[in-house]
């Protein structure tokens, strides 16, 4: 280390020092000890670091003493700033995984907000005084909306996959498809998913093509279940079939089978009436016959992120039994959130208007036109450092969900002059609140259809900050 590097590291105050500084007391007198000495420790550490290899370099030992607690104020701030906080999301992708996928129901928040408050009900049945089920409520719900006997529910669909396999095939085999041989979010695959819940995983057909034989060729005397995992992440088409659920419970009540569902997304409206491919429902899994189905609670229905389990009543007592069902159960947030999005589709009408998910799925593209438009217009008039129109583009559910079925929709582009696109998509994720934007060929792209409501403004103060000449 040379000479210059040895006196610099010999300027850097103390802990202590720092920490009695009076711009510093001044500006965190309401800031814990323990975290104002971590941020001062830590801007330490980072300085002698950043001279060590030769990034700060001839700094006096004023500007060094304000590096460090400029450093140390970004630590506090980070440390103390909550990091599960509201984003706007202009990116049109409705079900965005990153940013808290399904936007809960005005009604589901205000459930939180009135019920949870204290106190809640959550395991007593307040004509006996003695303990319930955690989820009866659920359930009963479930079984008006789609016929099943019996339900329940976990805190994923990935659990939900698991824990049915592990009660009903541990040590068994299970057949599927290898068409349906899935990996979903996070690199999770059924292979291994079915690996660890103590199930062995036979594969039939091919990734195109799995014809009935297939399945009745593989039964053995240890075969417990057949099971379907609906490809709701991607599309195989072209020169492809796949075996119809009826003829798959068929199969499966001729050998005395259990026959598993897994339909992913979890629709409760076919939205085929919409304009979209159709998407299996969760009622109808249950009229074809299947004995068990298992989706995702919010995507499609739109609450909260739990796994539902659909059944013939004698098997969801067996997986209530299973001891992973405590592993897996969800809390009084996830139950009420749910319970409020479920009630709301007891009148399709009202969920369809009132649940964010559905609202933003069925927008009207002339009405997104005009927003974007009206976007435009109000940037426009601020004479920004951008060239600014709107295009025509497309929005996602996300989330695997109707996969391959963009959205139309039509975007806000705004092509910065003298910044670059990813710079500005920088500087609107770090405006507050966070704006998450798409970006491409340098254009900044906001998609109207899921800023909710009063956003607009918000968006079109931090470009006008951002770009302003």
């Amino acid at each position: 280390m040379n000479i210059s590097k040895q006196q610099l590291l010999r300027k850097i105050p103390s802990v202590d020092v720092l920490l009695t500084a009076p711009e510093f007391s001044r500006l965190n007198d309401q800031t814990p000890r323990q975290v104002k000495v971590e941020a001062l420790r830590t801007a330490v550490d980072q300085m002698r670091k950043e001279i060590v290899a030769g990034i700060a370099e001839d700094l006096d030992e004023a500007t060094l003493r304000q590096s460090i607690l400029d450093k140390a104020e970004k630590y506090i701030d980070s440390t103390l700033k909550f990091h599960y906080r509201k984003v706007i999301n202009a990116t049109g992708i409705i079900l965005h995984t990153a940013l808290g996928r399904a936007v809960l129901c005005r009604r589901a928040l205000q459930q939180i907000a009135q019920e949870l408050a204290g106190y809640s009900l959550l395991q007593m049945d307040l004509e006996t005084g003695k303990r319930s089920v955690r989820d009866e409520r659920i359930e009963s719900l479930l079984r008006q909306l789609t016929r099943a006997e019996a339900a329940t529910v976990v805190n994923n669909n990935a659990a939900a996959t698991s824990i049915v396999l592990n009660t009903l095939a541990a040590g068994k085999e299970v057949i599927v498809s290898r068409g349906h041989l899935v990996e979903i979010g996070g690199s999770f695959r059924l292979p291994e998913v079915m690996a660890a819940s103590g199930a062995k995983l036979v594969e039939v057909g091919t990734t195109n093509k799995t014809h009935p034989r297939d399945y009745e060729d593989a039964v053995t005397e240890n075969t417990a279940v057949i099971m379907r995992v609906h490809p709701s992440n991607y599309k195989i088409v072209g020169f492809s079939s796949e075996v119809p659920l009826e003829e798959l419970v068929r199969i499966a009540r001729a050998r005395d089978l259990i026959m598993v569902d897994d339909v992913g997304a979890g629709a409760l409206i076919d939205f085929s009436r919409f304009g979209f491919e159709y998407e299996p429902t969760l009622l109808d899994s249950i009229k074809a016959g299947a004995d068990i189905v298992t989706s995702s609670a919010d995507k499609l229905i739109g609450a909260s992120q739990g796994g539902i389990i659909l059944g013939k009543t004698d098997l969801i007592k067996a997986i209530r039994k299973n001891p992973l069902a405590r592993m897996v159960r969800v809390d009084k947030l996830t139950l009420a959130a749910l319970e409020a999005t479920l009630t709301l589709f007891l009148d399709e009408s009202t969920a369809l208007k009132e649940i964010p998910t559905l609202s933003m799925l069925r927008r009207d593209l002339s009405e997104i036109t005009q927003q974007a438009k009206n976007i435009i217009k109000k940037l426009s008039r601020a004479d920004l450092a951008a060239e600014i129109d709107h295009i025509e583009g497309f929005s996602e559910m996300g989330s695997g969900s109707l996969p391959t079925q963009g959205l139309p929709t039509r975007l806000a582009a705004v092509r910065p002059t003298q910044i670059g696109a990813d710079e500005l998509s920088c500087r609107l994720r770090n405006y507050q609140p966070p704006i998450i934007t798409r970006t491409k060929n340098e254009q900044v792209l906001l998609d109207p259809r899921t800023l909710q409501k009063g956003e607009d403004k918000i968006v079109i103060e931090a470009l006008v900050d951002i770009l302003k000449p």
